[in-house]
């Protein structure tokens, strides 16, 4: 599975980060970076609701 960002769809909410900090970080001005593509197992359930909490549909899961 991968978790894939559109950086021009992000807002800088943040709210993406609250259910996956090891998977999402937040620049200076909470605008998300994904920490690495490929999602770890056992973090799936979390990159899901990643995805589900960003208002502007910048996350997607892949695989």
């Amino acid at each position: 599975m991968k978790l894939l960002l559109d950086s021009t769809r992000c807002q800088g909410y943040g709210l993406c980060q609250e259910p996956a900090p090891d998977l999402v970080e937040l620049d200076e001005w909470g605008y998300a970076n994904v920490i690495t593509v490929v999602v770890p197992a056992g973090t799936e359930d979390a990159a899901r609701a990643c995805v589900e909490s960003c208002p502007n549909s910048a996350l997607r899961v892949e695989g």
